[in-house]
């Protein structure tokens, strides 16, 4: 194998060869209409060689050609061609070796480092390995023609000169009210043919005629209209969902662990490719990326620097809070996170990138907690700090996702695919220093300008205040439980010296009972006279006296009103009595009275005025005292007879 010129290695090869050709030169010649098409492969190394591993399926391993010289790599195998510029030299020295493996269709070649030991970088940046190799020529890219022969050729075509022609001042026109943004800020105009889409992917109206300050005047007022206290207060109080998120751990947490480990154990620095692996899906996103170089002035590379930070930070949340699954919300809050993809913003300062950031968090997303902010913050540090590789795979990610979301796309051709490309040629020592100062930077509540500080101390008086009125509730609750506990108590014990007083005196009615039961039934006997008139044993209606009752202050006075002497009154009541005698002898004044006697047992307390006509009566009625006495007897008034 042969690394000055291309290597023919097997019979009939439909290459072709030159043998005579310079060493640094190896040509291959293809036919007319031939395809070339690139293979993947994969780049891996050892202190000693670089093993290039090609996959070639259906090529007929009989026939292939490789050469290889200083930073320089070409393989061909029909129809597959491979060049490759190579981050370090290599060297034929005869340890070179090759193989191919049938059931896998792919090969693979070991090639000897020129320096022994010497780490080769960005392995895996394979757009970066694909671009072709820089022209080193001092020759001018403008060349001067022949002097005599340009001085002839210039007086053939001159033409006499008008000297009447007319003259016109000259004005100078005004710039086009075009605004650059997008990678580097190179580009323009393209929202003015994508009108349509422009709302769904940017949140500022026509960026073409919006310098930079205006777009960051509309973001803050924006912002500050989308901020609700209510939202973010109810965050921080309730925030059993983010310590659930904060407890999250990415990928790129155990890579950055191992990476400390090792560089602990051997005291040596290391490249994030050890810890970062790429699957073949993104393998295949960097192979389809078409190589090309920006040409950025100081400014734009510090502008491309500072929105690298400011999309790592919205991607850094979308991992988090998603717990690294993708869903049909994460294009959104990717974009609206970032104020460079959302604004087309161009930070000065990693200080502003990291106080947009904290303020679109705390008032656009789902979960808006300042400690969601810190930790997107440390974890692009970690990022930052496993190198361009870690960096690059979380591009890929983001340029999938937009991919697949219609039509934020728009972003990929505006900034992500650019950034795909840029990582991969940036110096590791450039990416370190951005880490190093994002390190450096601080962020707090305060910075934001939305007085979340103001809001906190504001809400947690307020709790204070309801603990300390429901404290006081309870304790008055307490209180009137005590109060009517004391109240029931005392009750009880009135109740037990009222039953044992009722015991007393149901004792003493007792004996009342059998003393008055004789005139309990005289009672019934003169109720009933109360409800009927006094008729004779002939049916007519006697005249009775008039029998009244006055009671005042607790006492009872009885005056006998009668117009007939003493001795004829007692002969008339002795005759009334025999009456009711003979009536109540009668089933139904029987019944009459044994209720009239049951209703006094169950209502010893008179009743006034229930037997008492209307103001048009002609009877008065005496009630019945509380102690039965038979002396007072119903008696009625004189009444003219019809």
């Amino acid at each position: 194998m042969r690394g000055s010129a291309p290597v023919r290695a097997g019979a009939g090869s439909g290459c072709g060869e030159r043998r005579g050709a310079p060493a640094t030169q190896a040509v291959f010649a293809f036919p007319a209409g031939f395809i070339m098409i690139t293979p993947a492969f994969e780049l891996t190394q050892d202190p000693d060689f670089l093993t290039v591993k090609i996959r070639v399926p259906y090529a007929r391993a009989s026939e292939f050609d490789i050469y290889f010289e200083g930073e320089d790599f070409k393989f061909y195998a029909k129809p597959y061609f491979l060049r490759l510029t190579l981050p370090g030299r290599i060297v034929e020295d005869g340890r070179e070796k090759a193989s191919y493996n049938t059931d896998e269709g792919t090969f693979t070649i070991q090639l000897p480092k020129e320096i022994p030991g010497q780490y080769f970088e960005g392995l895996d940046m394979l757009t970066s390995l694909l671009a072709p190799k820089k022209s080193r020529s001092a020759k001018p890219l403008v060349e001067e023609m022949d002097t005599a022969a340009s001085a002839e050729l210039s007086e053939e075509n001159e033409e006499e000169f008008d000297w009447e022609m007319e003259q016109i001042p000259y004005e100078e026109s005004p710039p086009p009210l075009q605004h650059p943004y997008g990678f580097g800020n190179l580009r323009s105009g393209v929202f003015q043919r994508l009108q349509d889409e422009l709302s769904d992917v940017i949140d500022i109206k026509d960026p073409d005629q919006t310098p930079a300050e205006e777009r960051r005047r509309r973001r803050l007022a924006a912002e500050a209209a989308k901020f609700e206290p209510d939202h973010y207060l109810a965050d921080f109080f309730e925030d059993e969902a983010i310590k659930h998120l904060l407890k999250y751990k990415p990928w790129w947490i155990d890579a950055h662990k191992k990476m400390t480990a090792l560089q602990g154990e051997s005291h040596q620095e290391h490249d994030s490719p050890a810890f970062v692996v790429f699957s073949e899906e993104e393998r295949e996103q960097m192979r389809k990326f078409t190589n090309k170089s920006f040409l950025l002035d100081k400014r734009s590379r510090r502008h491309v620097y500072l929105g690298l930070i400011d999309i790592l930070l919205a991607y850094c949340y979308e991992i988090r809070v998603n717990e690294g699954d993708k869903n049909v919300e994460s294009s959104w809050n990717i974009r609206k996170l970032s104020a460079t993809l959302c604004w087309l913003e161009s930070f000065s300062s990693i200080h502003d990138v990291l106080v947009s950031f904290g303020r679109r968090v705390l008032c656009y997303p789902l979960y808006r907690h300042f400690e969601l902010v810190t930790r997107a913050f440390s974890d692009t540090v970690v990022i930052l700090q496993l190198g361009k590789a870690a960096v690059l795979k979380c591009l890929l990610d983001i340029h999938k996702i937009f991919m697949e979301s219609d039509p934020a796309y728009i972003l990929n051709d505006l900034f992500i695919t650019d950034y795909c490309i840029w990582i991969q040629k940036v110096k590791s020592k450039k990416l370190a220093a951005l880490c190093e100062s994002l390190q450096k930077s601080t962020l707090s509540k305060s910075h934001v300008g939305l007085e979340l500080e103001e809001l906190e101390a504001a809400a947690v008086l307020v709790q204070e205040e309801e603990k300390a009125l429901k404290a006081a509730g309870t304790v008055s609750k307490q209180q009137l439980l005590c109060s009517e506990s004391e109240t029931s108590d005392s009750e009880e014990s009135s109740s037990t010296s009222s039953s044992e007083t009722e015991g007393s005196d149901s004792d003493e009615q007792e004996s009342s009972t059998s003393e008055d039961g004789e005139i309990n039934s005289f009672q019934g006997t003169l109720q009933e006279e109360r409800t009927a008139p006094l008729i004779d044993c002939n049916g007519l209606r006697q005249g009775t006296a008039a029998l009244a009752m006055e009671v005042g202050d607790g006492k009872s006075k009885v005056s006998l009103q009668s117009t007939t002497p003493p001795g004829k009154l007692i002969e008339e009541l002795e005759m009334q009595i025999q009456s009711a005698m003979r009536l109540s002898e009668q089933p139904e004044g029987l019944a009459t009275a044994g209720c009239i006697s049951q209703e006094q047992e169950e209502n010893p307390v008179p009743e006034p005025d229930r037997f008492s006509e209307d103001a048009a009566g002609k009877g008065n009625f005496l009630e019945v005292s509380p102690k039965p006495n038979p002396l007072l007897f119903l008696c009625s008034t004189n009444e003219d007879e019809d």
